[in-house]
């Protein structure tokens, strides 16, 4: 294009989220609290919800010690009043919602299928695709009026693609959901391109370190340092990811730099889809 009919030049603010509030579900520890924490470095006012209200207070008291303006709110993503709750308190405190990052999530033992509970099956589901759904719903009447608006949900490599029993740490409820995730956030796209909201998700591949990828490793020490190498050697990278990689794709997605983006699922796995 020439540069005389250019009408927006590329610049660092376009990465600057200031005045935009944020809400994070699950922010109390893990990527949750990574995306909270970098959404309030790039100037978000955030909302750090989780089900347990101390862990979110922990991750808001990190970002006003930073500097940041932060919220605590205790939600259950899976109950509809518990978050109609959420966005009012969020609204009534900020005044607006810009932004939602749908995070919050849970994992079963990686039973296989006939193995399986239907108790685990229906807890998985109430919180991993109900609450994506509930959170998403409650969210877009704030945004709708304004025609602007940001909903990124984190899906998983196990949502693209089965993952063979050598790798023994996903079952059948986990990978359903996240495909779920996948399909919601497309179709969301379709939906509401028009009224300007962006749906985009995440599909995160081995990030080691988090309460979800403990409770995916095996019981002895032995066994997760087995396990461990067997995922560096099946990803091209040689490595699993460190959650604070995550990071930086997040707030592409959340801010201006990506604003012609919307309906993508962008696997972050250290190359394990390549194969």
């Amino acid at each position: 294009m020439n540069s005389t009919t250019d009408t927006k030049s590329f610049s660092l603010n376009l990465f600057r989220l200031d005045h935009r509030v944020a809400l994070v579900t699950g922010a109390g520890a893990g990527l949750g609290r990574v995306f909270a924490r970098a959404l309030a470095t790039v100037g978000a006012k955030v909302v750090c919800a989780d089900i347990d209200l101390a862990i979110a207070q922990e991750t808001a008291q990190q970002i006003t010690a930073a500097g940041g303006e932060a919220l605590a709110l205790r939600v259950d993503v899976s109950d509809e009043a518990s978050v109609a709750k959420m966005v009012a308190d969020t609204s009534a405190h900020f005044g607006t919602l810009d932004i939602l990052i749908n995070n919050a999530g849970i994992a079963t033992p990686p039973l296989r299928v006939h193995e399986m509970p239907v108790a685990d099956w229906d807890r998985l589901h109430s919180v991993n695709t109900r609450g994506i759904f509930l959170c998403t719903r409650a969210a877009l009447p704030f945004m709708l009026p304004r025609k602007k608006g940001v909903v990124i949900s984190i899906a998983s490599i196990a949502g693209l693609g089965g993952v063979s029993p050598k790798t023994p740490a996903v079952a059948v409820n986990y990978s359903s959901s996240k495909a779920a995730v996948i399909g919601f956030t497309r179709q969301a796209a379709a939906e509401y391109g028009r009224d300007g909201i962006r749906f985009n998700a995440i599909a995160p591949g081995w990030h080691l370190g988090t309460q979800l990828g403990r409770e995916a490793l095996p019981p002895s020490e032995q066994a997760i340092q087995a396990f461990v190498a067997a995922l560096n050697e099946a990803t091209p990278l040689g490595r699993t990811g460190d959650p604070e990689e995550l990071a930086g794709l997040l707030i592409y997605l959340a801010s201006d730099a990506s604003s012609f983006v919307t309906g993508q699922v962008i696997a972050h796995d250290g190359g394990w889809t390549a194969w």
